[in-house]
This record gives structure tokens, C-alpha cells and sequence, in this order.
């Protein structure tokens, strides 16, 4: 077998022992099991950042996506369903067209609203991104009012004003893509923004493919309060929502910008 024969003592010496590929396999699997119980919702990508970060330790995704396969460990987020095309709106129409590249804060803002449950009470999330680096700029929860509670998305909309006008950015041009909700399209909404550099924009009717953003950030932040926050059982649902805000903008390490937080993707590019 041209094997030498120190080599040969050597492999006898070791027989039935771990060698140290698969002793840092085995590290990896305590590591990435240890991760998963703090985030259930994190992929094998984000996981592998998160350890890479914690240990220093260099190794690729595949390999993590090896291990999270053999501990059977998967993401416990939802997956998004592909709706049908709706009408376009003949009050707003859609501006964007699905592009949403911005160069700088500001210049395009999605939003949407959800419900949320915690111990028996319904609590209505409006929630505005920015898509220069999906930074949550403003929100607003209030008690659930037929899941269509006007306050709240003018409450919102106020603190996304105030947002602006606070970094220096009042007099930027914002394209606010919407859905066609009824609150979105009310003459209270629109005289809320008038002569605030706000110009709105649509989704086609019941086409949440139009507002990818919104709809899969909210998935994913949905996820992570229930599973990685306790949002359900919290006695404080308003508290939980406020820290989870300034985790999501300040530690949450995000895919899509190089694994940086919203805030330091923008900081790093010298932007308020």
C-alpha cells in the first residue's frame, strides 16, 4: 500500500481515536447547536457569520451547512407564498417597478402593517423601511382596531417625518411604497405628508410581490419576536417591540449587506 512504516505505527497508535478534522466537526456541531437555541429562525449562512464573529474561527458556509444537516437543524421561519397579479392603483401607481437600489437614506421607503399576538391581546405593527439598508426608520404598535387602525399608521407615518427631518434628510426627495390598504389611500394620510417631500407609491391590488421588502422583512421580524423574543408571553409587548427595534438595526448581522447592521452599513459610508 506504500505506506511507510513510522507512518504505519503512527496510524495503529491512533486507531479508533477522532482525528482533528473530526474533532472540529465536533466543535462546530456544539457551537452551531448553542447558536440555533439562541435564533431558531437563522439559516446556516447567518449562523456561520454569527460563530465566525464569536470565535474567529475560519471556515465556509458549505461546512456549516454540512453540519446543520447531519444535527438535522433548519430554520424554523416561514416561507414565502408566491401570489397572483393584481390591478395597479389609479390614485398611486407604482413608481418603483421593483427597483429598489437607493443611494443614499431616504430615497425609497416601503411599508406595510401586521398583527400581533401576546397573551390574549391584538396589537396592530405599522413598520417603514428604508431600502437604502433596510433599517427600520419608524413604527408604531397600538391596540388592534379591526386590524385597520388609522392612528397608528398616522403615528407611524409622523415618526418616519420626525426620522427625517432629525438626520438632515427633510428636504430629500422619498418615494413611500405601500400596498393599496385604505388608510394608505385616505385623504387624512395624504394631507399627513403634504409639502414633506413625499411622494406615494402602489403595489398592483393584492400583489405582495410588489413590496418584497415590507412582506419578507415582516415575515422574518414575526419569526424572531415569537421564537427569539418570547413576544407572545411577554407581559410588555411595547418594551419587547422597542429592544427588538434597536437590535434589529444595531446587532442583527444582515445577509444582504455583507453581514453589517443596518446602522453600521450606513455609518460606514459616512451617512447620517
Amino acid at each position: 500500500m506504500d505506506v511507510s512504516r513510522s507512518g504505519y505505527y503512527r496510524w495503529m497508535g491512533r486507531r479508533g481515536e477522532s482525528n482533528r478534522y473530526e474533532n472540529n466537526r465536533a466543535l462546530l456541531g456544539n457551537l452551531v447547536i448553542a447558536e440555533h437555541k439562541r435564533h431558531r429562525t437563522y439559516g446556516y449562512r447567518h449562523l456561520a457569520k454569527e460563530i465566525r464573529i464569536m470565535t474567529g474561527w475560519v471556515f465556509s458556509n458549505w461546512l456549516c451547512h454540512k453540519v446543520c444537516k447531519g444535527l438535522k437543524i433548519r430554520s424554523i421561519a416561514r416561507k414565502p407564498r408566491v401570489a397572483t397579479k393584481g390591478e395597479e392603483s389609479l390614485q398611486y401607481p407604482n413608481l418603483v417597478q421593483n427597483r429598489w437600489v437607493a443611494n443614499g437614506p431616504f430615497e425609497i421607503v416601503v411599508s406595510d402593517t401586521t398583527q400581533l399576538h401576546s397573551r390574549g391581546r391584538k396589537l396592530d405593527l405599522n413598520l417603514h423601511f428604508d431600502t437604502f439598508n433596510n433599517e427600520i426608520v419608524a413604527y408604531d404598535a397600538a391596540k388592534s382596531v379591526s386590524g385597520n387602525s388609522q392612528p397608528n399608521h398616522l403615528a407611524a407615518l409622523r415618526i418616519l417625518l420626525a426620522c427625517k427631518k432629525k438626520r438632515g434628510y427633510a428636504e430629500c426627495e422619498t418615494i413611500l411604497h405601500t400596498d393599496q390598504g385604505t388608510i394608505y389611500g385616505s385623504h387624512a394620510y395624504a394631507e399627513a405628508h403634504r409639502g414633506k417631500h413625499i411622494t406615494q407609491s402602489m403595489s398592483r391590488a393584492g400583489t405582495p410581490t410588489d413590496n418584497p421588502i415590507a412582506e419578507s422583512m415582516i415575515g422574518w421580524i414575526k419569526d424572531e419576536l415569537y421564537k427569539d423574543f418570547g413576544f407572545a408571553t411577554t407581559e410588555d409587548p411595547y418594551q419587547v417591540l422597542k429592544v427588538f427595534v434597536h437590535y434589529f438595526n444595531n446587532l442583527r448581522l444582515a445577509y444582504n449587506l455583507g453581514y453589517k447592521t443596518p446602522v453600521q452599513y450606513r455609518t460606514e459610508r459616512g451617512m447620517k
